[in-house]
């Protein structure tokens, strides 16, 4: 299906619904990313200038998409510090940006759909056999369960989605870690269990009852 015609498609079937699946209600970054092996962000590429509009949305040009995008994504994947660089590129395929409507019945919701793709830096080659297309929506709070069209200005509709664009990327990466990023470092062993590793049951001290 067309990126055009998915999306719009998305948007007629969310609008005027409370729940939004797959998005959680925080916007804050965990202190500790989700381990990925040699991971270390290169190039972080956006491009937005086939982006459709599908209405009813809020317009948005394409560089600032590319800005809110690219910023979400360094956020994000800047806390990573592994050994080899991988580059990120990103195609704003279309979006709809939540307009002022009745609520429930007629408040539509934000969407947003990417195409995303990974570069090996070392390799000069790509890692994902398929371009990985992601659907976006804006989470669920309580400025967005009525509409956001509503609520929230056209810059902050575009920054949820950004945010919820980086996780949902991280997410694939993560999916995918045991295949392009190396093997994972195995946990620390502390003193204790290091004492017990290879000792048999009949060397243990028996406990009393």
């Amino acid at each position: 299906m067309k990126p055009f015609l998915k999306l719009a498609r998305l948007v007629v079937c969310i609008a005027g619904i409370a729940i939004v699946a797959g998005c959680t209600t925080s916007q804050d970054i965990p202190e500790t990313p989700e381990p990925l092996g040699d991971f270390a962000l290169g190039f972080n590429i956006v491009v937005a200038k086939n982006a459709q509009l599908i209405p009813p949305s809020r317009k948005a040009e394409p560089e600032e998409w590319e800005a809110s995008i690219k910023s979400a994504i360094d956020q994000r994947f800047g806390r990573y510090e592994g050994d080899k660089l991988y580059h990120l590129g990103v195609s704003v395929d279309g979006f709809a940006l939540a307009v002022p409507g009745i609520p429930v019945v007629l408040s539509p919701k934000s969407a947003l759909v990417v195409t995303v793709n990974i570069w090996d830096d070392a390799a000069q080659a790509k890692l994902n056999e398929k371009p990985k297309q992601l659907t976006v929506l804006e989470s669920l709070s309580g400025d967005t369960v009525l509409g956001s069209g509503l609520t929230q200005s056209r810059e902050k509709q575009m920054k949820n989605l950004s945010f919820n664009t980086a996780r949902l990327i991280e997410r694939w990466l993560v999916e995918n870690r045991a295949e392009w990023f190396g093997e994972l470092e195995a946990p620390e062993t502390s003193d204790a269990e290091a004492a017990l590793e290879g000792t048999s049951v009949a060397q243990l001290p028996e406990t009393s009852n």
